[in-house]
């Protein structure tokens, strides 16, 4: 079976409030690979979402098996007077329901422009979301200026295939 994936990215800047944990957001754009359908604006419940609301944060997963995420994240420059002296980073599965987290990162920014990346692997299923989350501690709201969210979806084997 193919390995499914749903690549996203995000070139608006996303302003990202002080000391709170926030769901990054990606556009249902032509700039994202959703050739299996995983970040479509219809919603399970039959809505319609709107970027840049909470939805449009999530990729639900296509089928069940090893899930690779993968992430980019690009943080605006600490001011030189004070600003954040640590950056944080996770995955979620449901993110917007009965939030899961793992492969959190504390990273301590360096001069400039601050720029990650990030890989992890867990198993995903189609009815639990996952998102990507960050967080800063400065005094003031910082940008995100670039992001990127992928998920590669390996299908598990069953006993007895070979």
């Amino acid at each position: 079976m193919s390995v499914l994936f749903c690549s996203l990215q995000a070139s608006p800047d996303q302003v990202i409030p002080p000391r709170v944990w926030t769901l990054l957001k990606f556009p249902y754009d032509s700039e994202s690979d959703d050739r299996w359908s995983m970040h479509q604006p219809a919603q399970p419940d039959g809505t319609t979402a709107v970027f840049p609301n909470d939805e449009s944060g999530l990729i639900r997963p296509a089928m069940e098996g090893l899930g690779h995420l993968t992430a980019c994240i690009q943080w605006e420059a600490a001011s030189s007077s004070g600003g954040y002296n640590e950056l944080r980073d996770q995955f979620v599965r449901d993110p917007l329901g009965s939030p899961d987290y793992t492969a959190v990162d504390h990273r301590v920014p360096s001069g400039g422009l601050q720029f990650f990346t990030k890989h992890h692997e867990i198993v995903v299923r189609p009815n639990v979301p996952v998102g990507l989350l960050v967080y800063h501690n400065d005094r003031v709201s910082r940008k995100v200026t670039y992001a990127q969210f992928k998920l590669s979806i390996h299908p598990l084997a069953q006993i007895g295939d070979a």
